[in-house]
């Protein structure tokens, strides 16, 4: 129920009932009133140790206001029990101290002297752990954390220090380590200690502290390993709202000092967030949690703080992330009614509501895929729609064909015919596709569409069209510089990952990650057609070594260069490229040939080397690419992708789980009991990683699996009879295996083994 002063009273398991108000900044005026909270005093909390007299342990000073140490009634029981930690807590005697901080407005912030190095911690927790008396450390955790001037009295490496030192929260993380590390292995008892000393500090009002010390106090805090238990979660909630009612110069710092943590720590704080996020979302009667419409602030709450550490996690430039953006994925949410959260999020006239899909992070590659193919399955009917409407206007009879986007081709001229295709049926590509081959009986089921795919980017990517410079060292492609291409045929090609993304089709593409972060620049395509798009801006020598790792070796060798760059190596600001044995020299600015690279232009030469590479060079035809892919994928939902998974929707993901295609196998002519079958799986599993993918790479036509996984694939091995000699064969186009019946496993293995060394392109057909 509401408490007098605008608060919430929450029963916290083995805790009791506790007080919490709103945050600091909300607009009530403050009364004094007495709690089941102990006081606030200047230099600290009444404690009391088991003789009942003040504690004075291993260099931990801490005295209250009026002198008086110990409960408020001059006695003290075992320290170790829950009893005397109430008699503690619940002290309730002193002067209110909502009169003290108005007295000390005008003083200068006065910390309590807590002086507490590793070492004495650590010997203490040892002693504990062999006697089983945690009463000293149940005393240090009273103190350490009663309030937000004994947090950073305990852990600043100099507490009277204030500043916003935005690389360094002057912190003995060391220290705040090692308390946190045995904290989570102590007995309950002393987590309730510590947990109730935590309340405390959240609920201090009038705080008088150090420059940003409240920053970083919540930022020791939130480090707290109690918070991974959903019976702290009424006080976690609490700790998150007063983390996001800093301001933004704060949320900035906070941003920062997050970057220094270690991975496992910064990963332990998302897990509990997630955690916190999934417990909310799906309750299930939890003991001591509100119920869901008393906390409807909990999930948004966590979700923005989540979009800080995210922040943090993204905003490495210098290094890599601290962990993978997919442990941020919140897997539980794929079971939630994501349309509706996305309708929510594309409602203009619901400003203001919360929805998943404003913070994407936190929605998994799977989610995401949902809501891209729902919202294109919506733009395909309502296409379709359409033209039915159109046709019945004309008073002509509907027909079937109206419902998809009919790809007619003749395999002698596949790449022109493509072409004038998707040239004529544009307003048709939001449509399901289905393919036919001129000359060719035979029903679209799916396989004739992925057999297109396959032979049409297998043609394409023949160095004989000059479209693309296949790097053998990097085993990726990237945009030819020449001027002679077509630019229709690389609007093909992004036609085509459109409409692989559009019919779930996983296409065996081999380009650079930057391609789809210039894919994704921007994810919507501008209204004003004369806007620049495809263009990436904060590139590096990294996205270069993607596909020219020789080219960044030699430009790292010159940015690292002792000596005089003019006089040792007679560079000047233009480039040469060879493609396809020939040599094409590009001025990089206004008479390139006579401004000679210098020491001190080095910086500026390589800059413009990578945005030749990577942007001017091949603007048009990356348009061209960039606006056949949008064609197709117009949605705001791309506005949630990462370029990685953009990459891994069109070419699917690089994780293989062998054991989960054995169990979505179909046989045709064996058993899944049958003695080669078994040996077939034994031989499978005992691969090396890079021959499994061959082997994927054979019976579908690409090393890659679909998004769900494995699980997601149908895969079928057909027995060929009385053909011992033979070597096994595949039909890519329907995931199909041709495994002659062997005699016995050694031949089984041989022939497997010849098979997948002597597969090229796109396997055997």
């Amino acid at each position: 129920m509401a408490g007098r002063f605008g608060g919430l009273h929450i029963s916290l398991p083995g805790l009791g009932t506790i007080l919490l108000r709103p945050p600091a900044g909300t607009t009530r005026t403050p009364t004094p009133t007495t709690s089941n909270l102990p006081p606030i005093y200047q230099d600290g909390p009444a404690v009391a140790d088991v003789s009942g007299q003040q504690s004075k342990w291993n260099g931990l000073s801490s005295s209250n206001g009026n002198g008086n140490g110990g409960n408020n009634n001059g006695s003290a029981s075992n320290a170790g029990s829950d009893s005397n930690e109430d008699s503690i807590i619940n002290t309730t005697t002193a002067t209110p101290h909502h009169q003290q901080f108005n007295e000390m407005a005008i003083v200068k912030p006065s910390y309590p002297s807590i002086h507490m190095n590793m070492e004495d911690y650590m010997s203490e927790t040892e002693r504990s752990n062999q006697v089983g008396d945690y009463s000293q450390l149940r005393t240090f955790f009273l103190t350490c954390f009663h309030s937000y001037a004994s947090i950073c009295a305990t852990f600043k490496r100099i507490p009277d220090n204030g500043g916003d030192n935005a690389h360094d929260p002057e912190l003995r993380m060391d220290f705040l380590n090692g308390v946190y590390d045995s904290l989570s292995s102590m007995p309950n008892a002393v987590h309730k200690t510590a947990l109730r000393s935590i309340v405390h500090a959240l609920l201090e009002e009038g705080r008088k502290l150090h420059s940003k010390d409240d920053v970083r106090a919540l930022f020791v805090l939130l480090q707290c390993p109690l918070f991974s238990s959903p019976s702290a979660y009424s006080v976690y909630s609490h700790l998150l709202r007063q983390i996001l009612g800093l301001s933004n110069s704060d949320h900035h710092l906070f941003v920062h000092w997050l970057k220094i943590l270690e991975p496992n720590r910064f990963r332990n704080i998302v897990r509990h967030l997630l955690q916190f996020i999934s417990i909310r979302q799906f309750p299930a009667g939890e003991r001591g949690l509100p119920a869901p419409t008393r906390s409807r602030w909990w999930i948004p709450t966590a979700v923005r703080i989540l979009a800080l550490l995210n922040a943090s996690n993204n905003n490495t430039s210098s290094t890599a992330p601290l962990i993978s953006y997919t442990e941020f994925y919140n897997s539980t949410l794929d079971h939630i009614d994501l349309m509706k959260e996305y309708l929510t999020w594309q409602s203009p006239d619901q400003p203001g509501q919360f929805s998943y899909c404003q913070y994407p992070f936190i929605l998994s590659i799977a989610a995401k895929r949902f809501i891209l193919t729902k919202d294109s399955e919506q733009q395909m009917i309502l296409t379709a729609r359409r033209s039915l409407v159109s046709k019945m206007s004309r008073n002509q009879p509907p027909r079937l064909e109206l419902f998809f986007l009919n790809i007619h081709v003749r395999r002698s001229h596949l790449v022109l015919d493509s072409l004038n295709e998707i040239s004529i049926k544009q307003r048709d590509l939001k449509k399901k596709l289905r393919v036919s081959f001129v000359g060719e009986p035979g029903l679209d089921m799916g396989g004739l569409t992925k057999e297109w795919f396959q032979l049409l980017i297998r043609e394409i990517f023949q160095p004989d069209y000059g479209m693309f410079i296949y790097y053998p060292n990097a085993r990726c492609y990237w945009f030819s510089t020449s001027n002679e291409t077509n630019l229709k045929e690389y609007n093909l090609i992004g036609v085509l990952m459109g409409l692989a993304v559009y019919n779930s089709i996983i296409l065996d593409l081999h380009f650079p990650s930057i391609c789809y972060r210039k894919l994704l620049s921007p994810p919507v395509v501008p209204a004003n057609h004369s806007a620049r798009v495809g263009v990436v801006r904060n590139f590096n020598l990294d996205d270069l070594a993607q596909f020219m790792p020789e080219v960044v070796f030699g430009l790292k060798e010159l940015l690292a260069y002792e000596g005089n760059v003019e006089e040792d190596m007679g560079l000047t600001f233009q480039v040469s490229f060879g493609e396809y044995n020939e040599v094409v020299t590009v001025p990089l600015m206004e008479n390139a040939h006579r401004v000679p690279v210098t020491n001190a232009n080095r910086n500026e030469f390589v800059r413009l080397y990578l945005d030749w590479i990577l942007n001017k060079g091949i603007y048009e035809k990356f348009r061209a690419f960039y606006l056949g892919f949008h064609s197709v994928c117009a949605s705001n939902a791309l506005i949630m992708l990462r370029p990685e998974e953009v990459e891994i929707l069109v070419c699917g993901s690089p994780k293989l789980d062998l054991r989960e295609l054995q169990k979505n196998t179909e046989y045709d002519g064996y058993k899944a009991g049958d003695r080669i079958i078994k040996d077939f799986w034994d031989v499978l599993f005992e691969l090396p990683p890079e021959m499994q993918k061959r082997f994927l790479r054979f019976v579908t036509g690409t090393d890659r699996v679909p998004v769900g996984g494995m699980a997601e694939m149908s895969f079928k091995i057909t027995r060929l009879r009385d053909r011992p000699a033979f070597l096994p064969s595949a039909h890519t186009c329907f995931n199909q295996l041709v495994l002659p019946d062997y005699p016995d496993r050694e031949t089984l293995e041989q022939k497997l083994f010849i098979a997948l060394s002597n597969a090229e392109g796109f396997g055997l057909e």
